[in-house]
């Protein structure tokens, strides 16, 4: 292979953050090249408080019989009464205000006892986090932004391909559905949809229903060479516009929407599950090409993913997408495929800005080090990417392309670029694809023992590079 995007050993998976509370759900209406969003931390439930059938003064201390003697110094005892009733209020308050204000975001939510049924005050409240509320908000303000689409051959009286549809060897578990009928996600208010590249590869007429109803003829703006994304284009007025949120900052175990229409005539079906994995690669049976095709660092969810959710949005507790429904395993339960929306963006930020859809290229074969392939090979370290010291296909530097121009060489391993360590948190082709072709940048390069920098001007992926 000669691709730094298809390297010779799957890529690890991406670094992972905590989810913000559900509450603060934001409404977009257009596509913006994210900022670095917030990342606030769960609160730890407050401790579970009891409310004092009314409050009490401190009990007063008696007066002593008789005023210290010299002979004690005038010493008093320390007065531990007021100010132990001072703490205790002081608690109480705060731990009341707490409550109200995670009640009021309807992210705890007060079990309802015998004494808050009757009226009667509530000596004790167990709180509980509400999930259920949180799925129910982000399905209600992102579901009109996703998107049921059908594609067809121009002339063409039959109905689409069957999205259980599958051709492929039977020792692949992983299968894409044939194109013809899947989901899609409207980023921008201008008509921008972003989808799956198999629901709409190879046909030339598409359309686009929204869950209110309404129907667009849509075309395909353009196909990613790198993933399974593509892009689609229609004219509307007053669209809905799904929030993008942040992919790299996903922990595993946190609560994962799948929106979609599965098998076609489901639109807008909701599941829920977690985040089981991040940085998967899977190899998958793909109906539009009948071929195998690799597919690298995915989300992996055990929230339910159909034919026909293909396009989808896999959104967090927040109602953002932070990937893009994409295959499953089919000998399998609870084990589906996104592909992260940060890997999508670059793509998007080009077709709202009217450019062709287009992704970096350096032009080598590479490994990705880790403590394993450093014993084993016999390295100096165990991160960076290791330009392979020549395969049966060829060399590990392609002739011509960028790599050769910037002097790199077999052997170098590359340890970072722009200052970005390469390492199993973030992979070569993970921050290779946060810049574009044309885009210039510095290589940091380990080399017979000596480090050193390489210019390389990047230059633009085949679009018939696997």
């Amino acid at each position: 292979m000669t691709d730094p995007q298809q390297p010779s050993e799957p890529a690890a998976g991406q670094a992972a953050g905590n989810q913000p509370p559900a509450s603060e759900a934001i409404a977009a209406t257009s596509f913006t090249p994210p900022a670095e969003p917030a990342r606030p931390q769960w609160a730890t439930p407050p401790p579970e408080a009891v409310t004092p059938s009314h409050w009490m003064e401190p009990v007063a201390t008696p007066a002593p019989e008789s005023a210290p003697t010299a002979s004690e110094g005038g010493r008093r005892g320390p007065v531990i009464g007021p100010l132990l009733a001072v703490a205790l209020i002081a608690a109480v308050v705060t731990s009341a205000g707490q409550l109200l204000v995670l009640q009021a975001a309807g992210i705890f939510a007060p079990e309802a006892g015998p004494a808050a049924i009757t009226g009667q005050p509530v000596s004790q409240t167990t709180v509980q986090l509400n999930e259920e509320s949180a799925v129910i908000r982000a399905a209600a303000a992102v579901s009109p932004a996703i998107v049921t689409i059908t594609s067809r051959v121009t002339g063409s009286t039959g109905a689409p391909p069957d999205p259980n549809a599958g051709s492929g060897s039977g020792t692949d578990p992983f299968t894409l559905p044939a194109t013809g009928i899947g989901s899609g996600i409207i980023f921008d208010k201008a008509g921008w949809v972003l989808t799956n590249r198999h629901v709409v590869a190879g046909s030339d007429a598409v359309t686009v229903k929204l869950s209110d109803g309404r129907e667009f003829q849509g075309s395909t703006y353009g196909i990613d060479t790198l993933t399974d994304l593509a892009i689609v284009k229609i004219e509307g007025a007053d669209l809905p516009v799904a929030p993008l949120g942040d992919s790299t900052t996903l922990e595993i175990g946190q609560l994962a929407i799948a929106i979609g229409s599965p098998l076609g005539d489901f639109a807008n079906s909701v599941t829920t599950g977690v985040v089981s994995a991040t940085g998967r690669s899977i190899t998958v049976n793909d109906a539009a090409t009948g071929q195998p095709r690799r597919l690298r660092n995915l989300i992996q969810t055990d929230a339910a993913i159909n034919p026909g959710n293909s396009g989808g949005a896999l959104l967090d507790s927040l109602g953002q997408v932070i990937g893009v429904n994409t295959a499953v395993a089919g000998s399998a339960q609870g084990i589906g495929f996104a592909i992260s929306i940060d890997i999508a963006k670059p793509l998007l930020e080009q077709a709202v800005a009217g450019e062709p859809l287009s992704r970096p290229y350096i032009g080598i074969v590479y490994t990705s080090l880790d403590p394993q392939v450093k014993r084993e090979a016999n390295l100096p370290i165990d991160y960076g990417a290791w330009v392979s010291p020549g395969t049966a296909s060829g060399s590990g530097v392609t002739t011509g392309s960028p790599a050769e121009k910037a002097g790199l060489q077999e052997d170098d391993i590359i340890t970072a670029i722009e200052g970005q360590r390469i390492d199993v948190s973030h992979s070569l082709e993970d921050v290779l694809v946060r810049y574009r072709p044309d885009d210039t940048v510095t290589l940091t390069v380990l080399r017979d023992g000596a480090t050193l920098d390489l210019q390389v001007t990047l230059g633009t992926r085949p679009s018939d590079l696997e």
